[in-house]
């Protein structure tokens, strides 16, 4: 039993409640703000976490509830129950909660949450009452005061997940009239509460389904030195004699029986409980109407920027996080503030996108999904389905789906990703970051059962996972962000339980609990710094990306195409962009059975880094029809690389070594954040890797590119310069992890019996050649410069200097020899920075240790002269 820490009864009049929200309100600032409160007064309930562990002069140690249900029942009270334990952890009055969470802090004014379990929302106001951590019903004759739940790791941890189903399991919110009654079982009967507040007083009012054994409600721990606080019950209970906790005894029973507690009162009010088929009252009636602008771009795949619903009666932000489509092209998108919308007229040109809220209070959600005309939507509650049962267009049943996976109290265990696998059941990614306790499921992807009664764990050890599944096979991806023995960007198959690499700062340093899962292949951090969901385009209208994986990079907006390699004994894959064209950060997207087009939603708070200043938005991905010059295969090979495209190529150009570009590196794990760029004899840098040699296919759309001494590497950078067959020119490059190298034959890849000649061949071009802004533009795509230098402006998050601005300023610089000073970047300082790059390191970015390649040898005078004519042009 817990030492007896009795908790506060401070039943203060309003008057002192009016004071304290004065107080309040004196803090906030004086400027209006841009949307009406985070907490809408109207809506009878929000989520969120509570912080109890500072109620003095009693406290207990570790007293939070990671998975609140907040109840706003007027006259400035408001409950917390805990659906995990299923106690009312708290009564207060005066405002909600403190903005502690991330949503609540940084919707107003952008501000970030620290991490771990240091600052976490609390009753902001006068607590009347709270429970310790313990079921608020129990059975038997004799109640605990103990914790029955398996503790995590770290034992202090209060997020250990719900009680053992026959003791008692969180049903539902369902909203009846303007109220909300709670829903929930208690040893195999089903309770349904519905709770009132007055003058000084709360009421909890009860209706308990037939139950063959009796039940003991602990109201609350018993007021503080005896403080004449009265309670009062009537119908079919009575007050019990126990001597921590105020408690309440309701027999065995055959028939339902009816019940009310009151708190702060000596007598209950009359409770008539409402009618459960009563319809709720419906309060967001009208639509909001936008309009997408449609792309001018004539790129294959252009983007279609789609206005929020900003402008609304409700003056509600709407940081959209994830869409997700109805058969009949119908969507629902969910906000990371806890709303659901309503989304009609996605397709065509966008000139008239309707949007009606459809359900509110859910928990920092960030993801959502469909399944047979249902919604469901992960927070960190749980999975909820959301339930329109009198069919007026928003929910009145929100239904807790499942809990059955504990939710840590740490703030950046977020609740990243939920996607539906083909045989019904749902896989969810969790945040993986701890800085106070450890939980045995932080960082994890789970699948969760169809019923959602029971899940299994698919991988564990990410730092910050989002899930990817494909309808129609169930593979399961995930990707995980660059970070503490995270060494850049992966992208994984996750399958059989396995270990990926992430451990908390809590635990001893590089203890790795279980091998390491290789990813299907890295990514470099300078390409992708934030890497978000995947995508899989089935049954599209995309034209080559039909039926094909794609990937979302946030920090620097784009998606990629994955390119799949099942070629050895391990599964790898190449990386490709397809579009950068989004104003705002992407976290997530879905096919629109009704136009084919991929959709993608996203947001941002202060804190996670991106290149793009807008905070939130909805695209479309749209295939005009154009030529698509994406490679649709990259197989690294033991004489070179194959790639094939979907258009014939300009044979001249396809078959010039000179325009492929290769280098490679590899990256090292640790405790520490990131990884530098490291050559194969260890030294930081990239080892550059010359074309001996490339052929085309005879089907005109294949290249084999020559290439001495093939090896596997933990990085391989492939780019190329190419044209069709038609003159139009492109350029990109792609990145892989070769683990295994097939042999090349080039009869059965469709090239005819040539030798592959792999005779070193020297890198620098042997003719002075064109130069112009366009060929050094040229080269910046081909030699993978831009993936480290933005172009467009600063970017903390690029390897590099920025090359926007910098011809003529002044450089501050550290040389090899850690000599510092100062000089213009000419003609002469451009150079010497690419033949050799340590000569002079840009202030700031010898941190970095990624070791720029030295293209000593590699270019000649032309093709520095033409890349000194582009960064000219970058003011």
């Amino acid at each position: 039993m817990h030492p007896r820490f009795p908790a506060r009864l401070l039943l203060a009049a309003l008057a002192a409640s009016h004071l304290h929200a004065a107080e309040v309100t004196r803090k906030q600032p004086s400027a209006p703000a841009p949307w009406a409160a985070w907490v809408e007064p109207d809506f009878p309930f929000f989520s969120s976490s509570l912080d109890l562990r500072d109620t003095a002069p009693n406290a207990i140690p570790w007293n939070i509830t990671p998975r609140g249900i907040v109840l706003n029942l007027g006259h400035e009270c408001w409950v917390c129950f805990d659906t995990d334990l299923l106690r009312v952890s708290a009564i207060w009055s005066g405002k909600e909660v403190t903005a502690e969470a991330l949503a609540q802090l940084s919707y107003q004014v952008d501000r970030k949450t620290l991490g771990g379990q240091s600052k976490l929302p609390k009753p902001d106001g006068k607590i009347w009452m709270t429970n310790g951590v313990y079921p608020g019903w129990q059975t038997g004759s004799h109640i605990s005061l103990d914790d029955p739940r398996a503790p995590q790791p770290s034992k202090e941890e209060p997020g250990r997940g719900p009680l053992a189903a026959e003791a008692g399991r969180f049903k539902a919110v369902r909203l009846v009239g303007s109220d909300a009654v709670l829903e929930y079982t208690v040893a195999g009967a089903t309770v349904q509460e519905w709770m009132t507040a007055g003058e000084g007083v709360v009421q909890r009012n009860f209706r308990v389904s037939p139950c063959g054994q009796p039940l003991t409600l602990l109201l609350g721990r018993k007021p503080e030195n005896g403080s004449g606080a009265a309670f009062a019950v009537s119908g079919g209970a009575a007050m019990a004699d126990e001597e921590e906790v105020v408690a309440v005894r309701v027999p065995a029973h055959t028939a339902p029986v009816e019940f009310s507690a009151a708190i702060g009162s000596s007598v209950v009010a009359p409770a008539k409980f409402p009618a459960l088929d009563a319809p709720s009252a419906v309060r967001w009636p009208r639509e909001v109407t936008t309009k997408g602008a449609l792309s001018t771009s004539k790129d294959a795949y252009v983007v279609d920027d789609i206005a929020l619903p900003l402008d609304n009666p409700w003056r509600r932000s709407v940081r959209l996080a994830d869409v997700a489509f109805f058969k009949d092209g119908t969507a629902a998108g969910v906000t990371f503030d806890g709303d659901v919308w309503t989304i009609r007229g996605l397709g065509g040109n966008l000139d008239d996108v309707r949007w009606k809220r459809f359900a509110s209070g859910l928990h920092e959600p960030m993801s959502l999904a469909i399944r047979d005309g249902e919604i469901f939507v992960f927070d960190r509650n749980g999975i909820w389905r959301l339930r329109d049962t009198n069919g007026d267009g928003e929910a009145d049943v929100h239904e807790l789906f499942s809990n059955v996976f504990p939710q840590s109290a740490e703030s950046r265990e977020f609740a990243n990703s939920i996607k539906l696998a083909p045989d019904g059941s749902f896989v969810i990614a969790k945040g993986g970051q701890q800085a106070s306790t450890v939980s045995k499921l932080n960082g994890s992807v789970l699948r969760v059962a169809a019923d959602g009664r029971s899940y299994t764990v698919l991988g564990y050890g990410f730092r910050q996972p989002y899930a990817g599944v494909n309808p129609r096979t169930g593979l399961v991806t995930a990707s995980d962000q660059e970070g503490n023995y995270t060494p850049t960007t992966p992208l994984h198959i996750v399958r059989d339980g396995q270990f990926h690499g992430f451990l908390s700062e809590l635990l001893p340093h590089e203890k790795y609990p279980a091998p390491i899962a290789d990813p299907l292949t890295w990514i470099p951090h300078a390409v992708n710094a934030s890497a978000i969901s995947q995508v899989w385009l089935l049954d599209a209208k995309m034209g080559p990306l039909n039926d094909a994986l794609v990937h979302i990079s946030f920090n620097k907006p784009e998606i990629f195409r994955v390119l799949l390699n099942n070629r050895g004994s391990k599964p790898q894959a190449a990386v490709v962009s397809v579009a950068s064209g989004f104003n705002f950060p992407p976290l997530n997207g879905m096919v629109n059975p009704a136009d084919g087009q991929l959709y993608i939603a996203g947001f941002q708070v202060v804190g996670w880094g991106t290149t793009v200043s807008r905070p939130a938005g909805l695209a479309r991905v749209r295939y005009t029809g154009a030529p698509v010059t994406l490679p649709r295969e990259i197989v690294p090979m033991d004489k070179g690389v194959l790639l094939r495209f979907d258009v014939p190529l300009d044979a001249g150009k396809a078959r010039d070594p000179e325009s492929y570009s290769l280098a490679s590196w590899h990256y090292v794990r640790t405790y520490k954040y990131g990884s530098p760029q490291l050559k194969a004899d260890g030294t930081p840098g990239q080892d550059w890797l010359t074309a001996s040699s490339a052929y085309l296919s005879q089907d005109g759309r294949g290249v084999f590119i020559g290439v001495p001494e093939m090896k596997p590497v933990m990085q391989l950078r492939i780019g190329w310069s190419l044209a069709t067959a038609g003159g139009a020119k492109f350029e990109d490059n792609a990145y892989t992890t070769p683990y295994e190298l097939p042999t090349f034959d080039p009869q059965r890849e469709g090239f005819g019996g040539i030798a592959v000649g792999l005779t070193p061949r020297a890198a620098v071009a042997q003719a002075g050649g064109p130069v112009s802004v366009e060929e050094g533009r040229r080269l910046s795509q081909l030699l993978g410069c831009t993936a480290c230098h933005a172009i467009e402006g600063a970017d903390f998050l690029h390897i590099g200097p920025t090359w926007k601005g910098l011809y003529g300023s002044k450089r501050d610089y550290i040389t090899a020899a850690k000599k510092k000073g100062t000089t213009v970047a000419d003609d002469a300082y451009i150079r010497e920075s690419i033949l050799e790059p340590s000569a002079k390191v840009v202030a700031g970015f010898e941190r970095f240790e990624a070791g720029m390649p030295i293209y000593a040898g590699v270019l000649n005078d032309a093709q520095i002269q033409s890349l000194i004519l582009y960064m000219k042009t970058l003011k």
